[in-house]
């Protein structure tokens, strides 16, 4: 009878894919509900002019290591010292259109925002343009968040005066430009400025660190406004929150709205924050190991995909070791939203590629992401 049981519980398996079956001990078998696994391509931006191209398999099922990368590739849109990137934004018209914005001026003195044909790997448009005079953009940073709305990319400036620009999705023609000012956020009262928009196309969050004689308090305010209102030029608050972590530790960077746009997942450097995406009042807060930078949530809102920049140890070209060498790696690690848990080991996005290139004893720098899912 157990032989039995155990061959119909496996056939169960193969011909519906949705339930495991395990034992618990040997006198009891339960039935339990699998979790639903995911496919993406995962495109993370990095320093280096380029986005980590990541074909990924999440198993939320596999409590250890739950993201698995199957095939790493980049996509290139300048190098390192004229398109280094904060900043990855799918067309969400166009699943083969990604925008991106660069971090530094180019040896020019150039700020980009850019195309990227993905089926191609191609750069379709690259705009550069002068610094805004008011932003004091001589040194990093210069974008590195972003949202959009059906007909416009919103790349966020990042360093004071903070500021969104709003570029026509069809040709990159520059049309309006938002300054935080305008919020009452004056310069020198605060660090770094970040935000996206909704997925309904009508709220955009920002998110601004706070500083006290030129350092971080760890006080995030959030400005929720109206989206239609900037697309006029205009802002229009719909609400106010702050949260507030550890100066100097807990920082603001890029964050997104769950696909129903019910939740905010707001990446804050040692932490993570899910907020509520009507009132920003706090859902759950969990620390990190490392610095958080990005938080996408998978579709159907179960799960989220944090970019995390790790301290790893050094390696030549042929893995080996380096004595007493440590270099920044990027990671991604799963957070499971109705747990409320982070779940499994980090994975790297980076360092595989570095040491294969002869570069693996340097930083690989990594910050947003976005994804499309193979469904």
């Amino acid at each position: 009878m157990k032989k039995l049981l155990v061959v119909c519980l496996a056939l169960a398996i193969v011909l519906t894919g949705y339930f495991v079956f395990s034992v618990i001990d040997t006198k009891t078998s339960v039935a339990t509900a699998a979790k639903k696994g995911y496919s993406a391509t995962v495109y993370v931006a990095g320093m280096g002019g380029h986005f980590a191209a990541a074909d990924v398999n999440i198993d939320p099922n596999n409590a250890d290591n739950p993201i698995k990368i199957n095939k790493l590739d980049r996509i290139v849109i300048g190098d390192k010292k004229t398109h280094p990137t904060h900043d990855a934004r799918i067309d969400n018209q166009n699943p083969n259109h990604l925008f991106w914005s660069t971090y530094v001026l180019d040896p020019n003195g150039k700020q980009h925002v850019g195309m990227t044909d993905l089926k191609t790997g191609k750069v379709v448009k690259d705009v550069a343009m002068d610094p805004d005079p008011r932003s004091l953009a001589k040194k990093p940073p210069v974008y590195c968040a972003s949202g959009q709305s059906k007909n416009y990319y919103m790349p966020i400036f990042m360093g004071t005066e903070g500021y969104v620009d709003l570029f026509d999705k069809k040709n990159l023609d520059h049309k309006k430009r938002m300054f935080i000012s305008d919020l009452g956020f004056k310069a020198g009262t605060y660090q770094f400025l970040h935000g996206t928009s909704s997925n309904d196309g009508k709220k955009f969050l920002l998110a601004i660190n706070e500083t006290k004689e030129g350092k971080g308090t760890g006080k995030i305010d959030l400005v929720l406004v109206d989206l239609p209102a900037m697309e006029r030029g205009e802002w229009k608050v719909i609400a106010k929150a702050a949260h507030t972590g550890v100066g100097g530790n807990t920082i603001s960077f890029r964050e997104y709205f769950s696909k129903d746009d019910k939740y905010i997942f707001q990446s804050a450097a040692d932490r993570i924050w899910v907020l509520d995406a009507n009132t920003l009042k706090m859902v759950d807060e969990k620390m990190v190991d490392g610095q958080a930078h990005d938080m996408m949530p998978t579709p159907d809102g179960k799960y989220a995909i944090i970019t995390i920049r790790n301290i790893t140890e050094g390696c030549d070209v042929e893995g080996k070791p380096i004595a007493g060498k440590h270099i920044t790696d990027g990671t991604l690690q799963l957070y499971d939203v109705e747990a409320k848990k982070l779940v499994g080991k980090q994975v790297s996005v980076c360092q595989a590629c570095h040491k294969g290139m002869g570069i693996g004893d340097k930083s690989a720098v990594l910050c947003g992401i976005d994804a499309n899912y193979k469904m």
